[in-house]
Formats: structure tokens, sequence, C-alpha cells
């Protein structure tokens, strides 16, 4: 597994613009993405998409929402329309098995970008970022805000993603160092903003002290300080996200949020499609490692006025 720091990531995300139009670098590339509608996945297929058109591609942005069933009809149209690459942010890490290996076997490359897939051999790259790294930092720096004794909150994104499960294990690795830190409720909120707004109305009336929060992703963690502010608990409740998104960067400039840790998505979203090119011009992988790591970058009132564009920070 390939790593790729945060380094890495600044150059690549200030590196000229690719040249477009090449005489021979023609087809379309199929980008799959998860739901739109969150600003993450929303900016993963629109640079995704940005890219392929820069190249000489045709690109066309479709979204799964987590049901693989859809997803197989998306990858069946990609196969139909005889796209030259298919980059897929997949639905299931179990249940996404199987359309990546049809897509491969009716001979197109798929890229996975942002989710891994349980199966390797399959996709020609797995491109995501470290979240194991972004859930230690995220960790170690909502533990310096909360000090080493609180009653807490976790919010666990959709268990079908291996993200969530990975997030989560990094913040009880660090935070299990302190023993008078303690979890009084960790619920599923499955990455969207409404369901952390709901459940943690219901944790609110439950435990009469919540010193802090921390959230598998930005859109939860949002969800949570309305709940909190609409009740009038928000004051001097620590609340960590992760994902980097814009409405949790102008939380953390307001002094809501604590910090959000960024991932990565406009770099390995294009990095992603530029892998695609070099294998449909070269026949082999760009990079000989299938699954690849992005480390991801902490932002707090300290650095938020460097996020420049939607999930970038500059130096």
């Amino acid at each position: 597994m390939i790593k790729f720091t945060t380094r890495t990531l600044l150059a690549a995300a200030t590196a000229l613009p690719l040249m477009a139009g090449s005489a021979w670098a023609d087809g379309l590339i199929s980008i799959i993405v998860n739901d739109p509608a969150n600003p993450y996945w929303f900016t993963e297929g629109e640079v995704a998409k940005a890219t392929a058109e820069e190249l000489g591609y045709e690109a066309t942005v479709s979204a799964h929402t987590g049901d693989t069933n859809l997803e197989s009809n998306l990858i069946d149209a990609a196969i139909t329309n005889g796209a030259a690459a298919i980059i897929l942010d997949p639905a299931n890490a179990d249940g996404s098995v199987g359309v990546v290996r049809k897509a491969t076997e009716a001979g197109i490359p798929v890229f996975l970008v942002n989710a891994e897939i349980n199966e390797s051999g399959l996709a020609i790259g797995q491109l995501v970022s470290n979240n194991a790294q972004g859930a230690a930092l995220g960790a170690i720096a909502w533990q310096e805000v909360v000090g080493d004794a609180a009653s807490y909150v976790e919010f666990f994104g959709n268990p079908s993603d291996n993200n969530a499960a990975t997030r989560s294990n990094g913040y009880n690795t660090v935070l299990s160092q302190y023993p008078d830190l303690v979890k009084v409720a960790e619920e599923v909120a499955n990455w969207d903003r409404t369901q952390g707004y709901t459940k943690m109305q219901s944790i609110i009336q439950a435990n009469p002290v919540i010193d802090a929060v921390i959230s598998g992703n930005d859109e939860m963690a949002l969800g949570a300080i309305a709940a909190l502010k609409e009740a009038g608990r928000l004051d001097g409740v620590v609340v960590g996200g992760f994902d980097g998104s814009p409405d949790a960067v102008a939380s953390v400039a307001a002094g809501e949020m604590a910090y959000t840790v960024l991932q990565p998505v406009a770099v390995f979203a294009r990095e992603a499609v530029i892998q695609a090119d070099h294998y449909i011009k070269n026949g082999e992988a760009m990079v000989a490692t299938e699954k690849q790591l992005f480390d991801c970058l902490l932002i707090t009132s300290d650095n938020v006025a460097n996020y420049t564009a939607p999930f970038t920070l500059s130096n």
C-alpha cells in the first residue's frame, strides 16, 4: 500500500493544468459517485469530470446513493456505452466487488476512489484518504481541546463503508488512553446531517452532561451542532468533524466546530483520472501499488483562512 504525504498532496494540488484535447485521448470516462447532495461527493464527481475533459475525454457523472442495485445498473450502462474507464466510489465494501469484477471482465479498467472494496486484484487502483492517519490526527486535536476527562458522544458512519470503522477505531486508539474520557453514547448516523440532528436530539434528552462530540464525518457533526444549538447546549461543547467540507470549515471559522479533518478528495479524484488516462494509453498501471493512501490535513481556527476552494488547503 503506497502512501501520499501532505507534501505530495500540496504539490499535486498546485500542479499546472493538464493539456487538453490530445489527438488520441478520446472516449468516455464514466464517473460514478455516491450522492452529489453531499458536497464531498459532489466535489469528487466534478473534479474527476473536469480532469477527464481536460484530457480530451467525454465524461459523465452519475450516482448510486449507496444502492448496490443502482450501482450495478450504472456499471451495466458504462459497459454498454463502451466506457474507456470507470471511476467508481463503491457503494459497499463487499457488495461492490461483483460490479468491479463485471466491468473488469468486460475489459474496462476500474479505478476506485474514496472507499475500498474487500478484494484486491480487480480494480487497477484504489485511491483513498488515509483514514487511520486522519482519525488519529483528529482525535489528538480533539483530546487536546477537551482535556483528560469528559463525557462525550461519537457519531459513526455507514457500517457498510470500511471508512466508518477505520475512523472509529482510530479515534478509540487515541482516546482509550484517557480513562476519564467517558463515551456516553455512540450512534450510527450514516454520514447524514439529518440523522446526526435527530439522533443528537435523543442523546441530549437522555444525557444531562455532554462535553464533546467526535464524528466520523462533517455532515453528522453539523447535524449534532444544530441540535445542540436548538437545545441551548452548544456553548462549551467541543465538536470535531471529518471531511473538510465547506460548511464545516465555515463552522470552524464561526467557532462552533473545533476542527475538521480534510480529506484530499480534490487531489485523489483528479489523480484517479490521470491514472486511468495512463492505463488507457499504455495498457499498464501508472502506479504499481493498487491501494494508495492520501494523507489527511487538519483544519482549525489557526489555518482556516488557507482553505481556498472546496476540499483544498493551501500553504
